[in-house]
């Protein structure tokens, strides 16, 4: 029987990656999530930060919280986002700008198995070190590069993010509602798709030289995974001629199809009819069986979807998004309540499929025994790749991996800090925010806090204020 888990430990397979050294050397949200999940998967995972450039995601607007919501004396390692993406890993810092950085960095090149960048092109060109001299320093090193628009091209030099990337790959030109501005599609998911296309492209590059004993270099560019996500508006217009259009919450074939207002603050549920019989038994389930009569056809609900979304409506908001979603799920009609942040950490699926994990932190971090945070989105039989401990603190392997990995002996290492090419602390930071929880929902940064966040959580073991 096929046990999906981490119920019997002693069947367990070896974790894939085991035995592989990455060197990450990524900021923000793609590449280091990529390097996150290689660690997961048993990989050791060297992260790379400059003493003066920090990764973004310990300081300032992407770094999330801070465990109590204090800054301690080292903020720079207490943040939420930061030991999320950065979970499993080793923290070696290096100051690339100079020569000797860089000099220890190539030693690390010459007894790993792959690096992972997201510079803009130049940078690495510049030092020396793009594919063609990597190949030389190590012939078996694989090359990652994940930047906005590639290495290669007129826009391949432009600073990116997501939001500009959403424009210049089309996702805002169909996001939005008709007769509105083109839209940025929320969250920046851009980069999550090119995390596990980091990832994938890792895999392949693995095989391949596994096969022929060659390296290979994966340059991700980041736009063109959305373009990858829009084909189908892609082929309407090869096709058909047809330019896109911006539909808000509707479909371009199924009707009717919305978002709908539930009972409750900000509370909604997703509706979807696929065909007919979705069509007779939404009208059953919400008690307006009349409807199906008045509109048998796609092209007749299409036309009415106005007066059919506040049919659905009259019923939704006289119950919750989860009995509604239940109700009609129960029906075979495709439904999902929107869910938020709370709602996310204590929905059943989500637990049953052990998607939470709890990373486990050390007395000494002062940031409570364990924090539930976000695993993978698949499963193994037989093999459980888990979070097993959080982001490294500032430095934290600068002399193991000196030591042990690189062979330096002590003189060379004291050279190196006395030149502060490695150091434990940070030469530039960004100021915590020190506004209270109660502040920061009342300007719109969070939307709620729960005092007895650990009561729901079903958890005794964590600090009291850290909000969930």
């Amino acid at each position: 029987m096929t046990v999906f888990g981490r119920e019997n430990l002693n069947t367990q397979k070896p974790l894939p990656l085991k035995g592989l050294r990455v060197i990450d050397s990524t900021y923000m949200f793609a590449g280091p999530y990529a390097g996150a999940i290689l660690a997961d998967l048993g990989a050791e995972v060297i992260k790379i930060e400059g003493p003066a450039r920090l990764d973004f995601t310990r300081g300032g607007a992407f770094s999330g919280l801070m465990a109590e919501n204090e800054a301690g004396k080292d903020p720079w390692n207490r943040t939420s986002t930061y030991n999320l993406l950065n979970r499993g890993k080793k923290s070696l810092v290096l100051d690339l700008s100079k020569p000797e950085g860089r000099e220890v960095l190539v030693d690390l090149m010459k007894v790993s198995d792959i690096f992972i960048d997201n510079f803009t092109p130049r940078v690495m060109r510049g030092w020396g070190l793009d594919f063609p001299n990597l190949k030389k320093i190590n012939s078996r090193l694989i090359l990652i590069t994940n930047t906005g628009y590639g290495h290669t091209g007129p826009y391949s030099a432009y600073p990116a993010q997501a939001t500009t990337q959403e424009a210049t790959h089309g996702l805002a030109a169909v996001t939005g509602y008709p007769g509105g501005e083109p839209s940025k599609a929320g969250q920046s998911y851009v980069d999550f798709i090119a995390a596990w296309a980091c990832m994938m492209g890792a895999m392949l590059a693995l095989r391949y030289r596994d096969r022929f004993d060659r390296s290979t270099w994966v340059d991700v560019g980041m736009y063109q995974l959305g373009c990858f996500n829009i084909g189908e508006y892609l082929m309407n217009w090869t096709a058909n001629g047809e330019p896109s259009q911006r539909i808000g919450n509707r479909h371009r074939q199924f009707a009717p199809q919305g978002t709908y207002r539930c009972a409750g603050d900000d509370a909604w549920c997703t509706v979807s009819v696929r065909d007919d019989d979705d069509w007779a038994a939404l009208t059953v389930a919400i008690g307006r069986p009349n409807l199906a009569t008045a509109y048998p056809t796609v092209e007749a609900r299409r036309t009415a979807h106005d007066e059919i979304d506040r049919a659905i409506t009259e019923w939704t908001k006289a119950r919750g998004k989860i009995e509604a979603m239940e109700t009609l799920q129960a029906a075979g009609i495709p439904a999902g309540a929107v869910l938020d942040g709370r709602d996310l950490h204590l929905d059943p699926q989500i637990r049953s499929r052990g998607l939470l994990e709890d990373m486990p932190f050390p007395p000494e971090r002062a940031m409570g025994s364990r924090r539930p945070v976000i695993g993978r989105p698949w499963k193994f039989s037989g093999m459980a790749p888990k979070v097993d401990q959080p982001g490294p603190v500032f430095g934290q392997h600068n002399t193991e991996i000196m030591r042990e990995t690189l062979g330096y002996d002590a003189v060379r290492i004291a050279e190196l800090e006395e030149q502060e090419i490695v150091t434990t602390r940070p030469r530039w930071k960004r100021t915590p925010s020190e506004m209270s929880l109660d502040e920061r929902v009342r300007v719109g940064r969070l939307a709620y806090w729960d005092r007895d966040y650990k009561a729901r959580l079903g958890i005794d073991d964590m600090s009291d204020g850290d909000p969930q």
